[in-house]
């Protein structure tokens, strides 16, 4: 069965989409820690980050890097936040989540609340800057 990321990426699961290219797509969390966390996840579906060849390895962070960058454009944070945990959904991803201190990246604090309206202001910003 596929994951919800390929479902996602399949648009039959409708998504805050910030960025894409042919190889990877980022999306808003839709359980985010803060306003904007965003995952970026390959488009071929495999399970475990580190089971991900080099290339396309490297060409995720590559891709992360520059949302990232897009991100902290759009958002008031220090940083931009990464963190690989990978349990959640059977699809490798990596989170990006804007930070102002580093317990702001603790799965274990309570989800932040964002409302649609703001949610797809924050997809449109961080987009219209990402430059792929």
């Amino acid at each position: 069965m596929a994951s919800v990321f390929t479902r996602i990426i399949n648009g039959e699961i409708p998504c805050y989409r910030v960025a894409e290219d042919d190889r990877f797509i980022a999306f808003l969390d839709v359980r985010p820690l803060v306003a904007g966390h965003t995952l970026v996840v390959p488009k071929k579906e495999i399970d475990y980050i580190f089971d991900l060849d080099d290339s396309t390895l490297a060409d995720m962070m590559l891709f992360a890097k520059k949302v990232a960058a897009a991100m902290k454009e759009v958002i008031e944070c220090r940083r931009i936040g990464v963190a690989v945990l990978g349990l959640e959904v059977p699809h490798a991803h990596v989170h990006l989540i804007p930070m102002n201190k580093e317990t702001d990246l603790l799965f274990t604090n309570p989800r932040a609340v964002v409302s649609d309206e703001e949610n797809r202001r924050l997809a449109k910003a961080i987009n219209e800057r990402v430059k792929l």
